[in-house]
């Protein structure tokens, strides 16, 4: 069945489950429990508590795990007349592909978490147990990805991985199973339904189709080993897998008519609305934990010994430290890139009414090149000036600062798409705002790209065109508003000489704009 007959299907059930709940007696509306809710279960009810402070937490946790495995590879030493190039071919091929995979896997499990805690919203002790248990073993799986980088030819490290995620699934699911034991402990939704059964199984089937996956991969493993990995890497597209086969199905065999209780989560559509609060909140933490990495390198690594001062620069300190110049401008210039790139994510889900599946995935690949900056970092200032290895690690960064904008600009264009369901009306399509916003998220792509290229073409400078894009772009930021109105009022005046300026013209209604996607149909 299509997205927009599940979605049809989804609002009918939700305003049959409505009326249901005006037309209970006056007894069960004067209490705040519903029917199906048994005295013992009220009594139950003084024990428990508000999720906030666990999502929290859980947030802060899973976003520190996914952060720190850059560590190992920005870590990694190299020598002055090693060629850059294969070593990183090198890397790319054992810690940097462990890195972006253990990022992109750790994130699913936290993408699971949001949309098991958006059907349980209130906790006791025990679910908050069972929730530190499943986030003890999220927070080992990085140690099994680490055995696989180091002897990817052992099935010791995927057998941990697969057990690992395994045994999460077992915890979620009691979990699931708990909760729907105490209806107060979930969603308002659900807790009106009498067809809560359906809700608990649907949710189980779910849960349960990753460890699934990590089984047959465990299985596959003993008998052919990189079919296992690429069972590992379904698992990271698996909603948009699924999505596609049902798509399929309903083109080659026509619709397959569903059940009409079809939940609003956990349905596996791109459209699927995720908590926008815990995106947010994930991704701030993804921001300060790679901010705070910067400085560690300069603590341990660039503080002189107090010998070495007293022998070679007569103990002064300030000669001493001027010899780590270009690891102060680097650290500068690589902190005010992450905070930039924040600031740009901060004004992004600030137009944001509403966070989908597709846009957290999107969101989930600017992360991880974000994580990567660290690494950036470390080879702009590893190598001898003007050398061949120099001008590769800056291109390198370039690369990862342009990806990590550009995917923040897809984010953008995929709200747009969907702007009524997705932004506030002030920024759709046509709007200032918009213009000021699609500026913001497309000045570093633009700046990256430029600097590469310039870089390339301008090699014995590439150093000094790098640290100049560091040092203008946050000044762009300062006058950007000022340069996309003179834009605006060049191109008008350009473009459309006679036409009045809008500031004389009363702004029309928000639904009389251009929708963007009308355009592209």
């Amino acid at each position: 069945m299509g997205e927009n007959d599940d979605s049809e299907i989804i609002e009918h059930h939700v305003e049959e489950e409505m009326e249901k709940k005006g037309t209970r007696s006056h007894a069960a509306s004067s209490s705040s429990f519903p029917e199906s809710v048994t005295p013992s279960d009220r009594e139950g009810h003084s024990g428990t508590q508000s999720s906030h402070r666990l999502l929290a937490y859980s947030d802060a946790l899973i976003s520190i795990i996914a952060t720190v495995m850059i560590l190992p590879v920005a870590h990694t030493k190299m020598e002055d007349d090693e060629e850059l190039r294969e070593s990183f071919q090198l890397l790319l091929t054992t810690k940097i592909a462990v890195y972006l995979m253990t990022f992109l896997i750790v994130t699913v499990a936290w993408a699971a978490h949001i949309r098991l805690f958006q059907v349980i919203v209130r906790i006791d002790d025990c679910l908050a147990l069972l929730n530190l248990a499943c986030m003890m073993l999220i927070t080992f799986l990085p140690y099994t990805f680490s055995l696989m980088a180091t002897f990817p030819t052992n099935l010791l490290g995927i057998l941990l991985f697969c057990g690992c995620v395994m045994v999460i699934g077992v915890i979620q699911s009691v979990i699931v199973l708990y909760a729907f034991s105490r209806p107060f402990l979930l969603n308002e939704q659900i807790q009106i339904s009498e067809n809560q059964t359906f809700y608990k199984h649907h949710i189980l089937k779910v849960i349960m189709r990753v460890p699934l996956m990590c089984m047959f991969a465990s299985i596959f493993s003993l008998i052919f080993l990189q079919l296992s990995y690429v069972l590992l890497a379904i698992v990271i597209f698996l909603p948009y897998i699924s999505q596609s086969l049902k798509w399929c199905r309903s083109k080659a065999i026509g619709q397959v008519e569903e059940t009409p209780d079809s939940m609003l989560f956990y349905t596996y559509l791109p459209n699927e609305p995720l908590s926008k609060d815990r995106v947010e909140a994930f991704s701030d933490g993804v921001y300060a934990i790679v901010a705070t990495l910067l400085i560690l390198d300069i603590c341990e690594d660039n503080v002189p010994d107090p010998i070495v001062v007293q022998k070679q620069f007569g103990g002064s300190l300030i000669a001493a430290l001027q010899v780590y110049g270009p690891e102060y401008l680097a650290y500068f210039g690589s902190f005010a890139t992450v905070g930039l790139l924040w600031f740009v994510h901060h004004s992004l889900f600030l137009h944001v009414t509403k966070a989908t599946r597709f846009m957290g995935l999107l969101n989930t690949f600017s992360l991880a090149f974000v994580g990567g900056l660290p690494l950036a970092y470390q080879l702009t200032h590893e190598f001898p000036h003007n050398s061949r290895n120099e001008l590769e690690a800056i291109q390198i960064s370039c690369v990862i600062i342009f990806f990590a904008g550009i995917f923040q600009l897809t984010i953008w264009v995929v709200a747009l798409y969907n702007e009524h369901e997705t932004l506030h009306p002030y920024v759709r399509y046509g709007g200032r705002e918009h213009a000021f916003m699609l500026a913001k998220l497309a000045l570093y792509p633009c700046v990256a790209l430029g600097t590469f290229f310039l870089t390339c073409i301008l090699s014995k400078f590439s150093a000094q065109i790098f640290h100049l894009m560091m040092i203008t772009v946050p000044f762009a930021f300062l006058v950007l508003r000022l340069l996309v109105r003179v834009g605006l009022a060049l191109l008008r005046l350009i473009f459309c000489p006679d036409r009045p300026d809008p500031r004389s013209i009363v702004e029309e209604e928000d639904e009389t704009r251009v929708p963007f996607n009308a355009l592209v149909t």
